[in-house]
């Protein structure tokens, strides 16, 4: 089923199979709005009082390396980053991490499997599907909410 859920990033185009997220889009309005429970765990990840999605996601398509790719991504917990290089370092193959970048750029699922954590050298805000400035603005609403949970 398709549909759409309004974020403070813009809209956000869904795409379900039953219960199980198989898509999200960028500034999409792929159908009316969502009624799924992904509609309630973002506006809760929004709101900063969701930290780790609990829906199911089926990640689909993609080569081997770019599913291992997003399988590194879904490990990067909540509040934190990891360079594209790291990643590439974990998989076995240090040098890549441009390829590591281009499979971030085909993740199926943005959000829910958090490419936006994964960060250029040094820190460094480079590529994103769904552009820069949402890129910013989710790492900022992560990190604002860790730390306010770190202060008790």
């Amino acid at each position: 089923m398709r549909m759409h859920v309004e974020s403070p990033i813009g809209p956000l185009g869904i795409e379900t199979e039953g219960e199980v997220v198989v898509g999200v889009r960028f500034g999409s309005s792929l159908g009316p709005p969502a009624t799924h429970p992904v509609a309630a765990e973002l506006a809760d990840y929004f709101a900063g009082k969701l930290l780790t999605f609990t829906v199911p996601v089926e990640l689909r398509g993609g080569s081997d390396f770019e599913r291992a790719v997003w399988g590194e991504i879904a490990k990067i917990p909540y509040g934190e980053m990891r360079t594209y290089g790291s990643i590439a370092t974990a998989l076995g193959d240090p040098g890549a991490a441009r390829a590591v970048g281009t499979a971030c750029n085909h993740n199926p699922i943005p959000v829910l499997v958090p490419c936006h954590r994964v960060v250029g050298a040094g820190g460094k805000m480079v590529g994103f599907g769904g552009g820069l400035d949402r890129k910013r603005r989710l790492l900022e609403l992560e990190a604002r909410v860790a730390l306010e949970q770190s202060w008790g």
